[in-house]
C-alpha cells in the first residue's frame, strides 16, 4: 500500500468521523491548524515498528510545531490481539526511554473491540480506524486541552458510545469503509 494512500484514507477518517462526529473534542483545532502529523511505518515486524515509533518521538522532541502524530502501521498488525501486544510494548518502551509523562499513546485499529463489548457493538467504531494507529500525544498539550475544555471530560466516552449506537452499526461501518475508498493521494513531504 502506498504511504500517500494510507495517509489520505486516515486523513479522511479523521475529518469525517473523528472531527465530523466530534468523537474527540480536541481534534478539530489540531486537524484544521495542521498541527497533526501522519507518519507511516515501513516496518512490518514488532522490533522495526517500535524503532520507527521511537524515532517519531525524537522528531517530536525536536519540533514543537507538531502537536501530535498519528503513527500509521498499515502492514503486519491486522490481527487485533497482535496489535494490542504492540501497544503494550510501545508503552513499555516509552517508559524505558524516559518518555513517561512526556508522551502517551492512544490506540485505534480496524477491528478494535472494547473490553466487555460484543464485536459488532457500534461503540467499538469510536476507536476503529482504516489502519492500525499508535496515536502519539504530548501529555502537556493534552493536559492543556483538558483544562480548557468547557464540558465534563468524564462524559466524553459515554457520549461517544451513545452517539455511535444511535448512528448504528451500518452507518458506522459505512463511514469506516468510505474513508478507505478515497483514491486521492496528496504528495507527502519528505521525512
Amino acid at each position: 500500500m502506498r504511504p500517500e494512500l494510507v495517509v489520505a484514507h486516515t486523513r479522511k477518517w479523521v475529518q469525517d468521523v473523528v472531527v465530523g462526529w466530534n468523537f474527540c473534542p480536541f481534534a478539530k483545532s489540531v486537524f484544521y491548524d495542521e498541527r497533526l502529523r501522519y507518519a507511516v511505518a515501513t516496518a512490518t515486524d514488532t522490533p522495526g515498528v517500535v524503532d520507527e515509533f521511537l524515532k517519531e518521538c525524537r522528531l517530536l522532541d525536536a519540533n514543537d510545531s507538531i502537536e501530535t502524530t498519528l503513527f500509521l502501521v498499515p502492514m503486519g498488525f491486522g490481527k487485533f490481539l497482535d496489535y494490542l501486544d504492540l501497544v503494550d510494548l510501545v508503552e513499555h518502551k516509552l517508559a524505558g526511554e524516559g518518555y513517561e509523562g512526556i508522551y502517551q499513546v492512544a490506540s485505534f485499529h480496524p477491528d478494535y473491540v472494547f473490553e466487555g463489548t460484543e464485536t459488532e457493538d457500534p461503540a467499538n467504531y469510536t476507536n476503529r480506524s482504516p489502519y492500525p494507529i499508535l496515536h502519539l500525544l504530548r501529555e502537556d498539550a493534552l493536559t492543556e486541552a483538558i483544562d480548557s475544555y468547557n464540558g465534563d471530560i468524564e462524559e466524553i466516552p459515554e457520549t461517544n458510545i451513545r452517539n455511535a449506537r444511535r448512528l448504528g452499526l451500518k452507518r458506522m461501518r459505512e463511514m469506516l469503509e468510505e474513508s478507505r475508498s478515497t483514491s486521492f493521494a496528496p504528495r507527502l513531504p519528505d521525512r
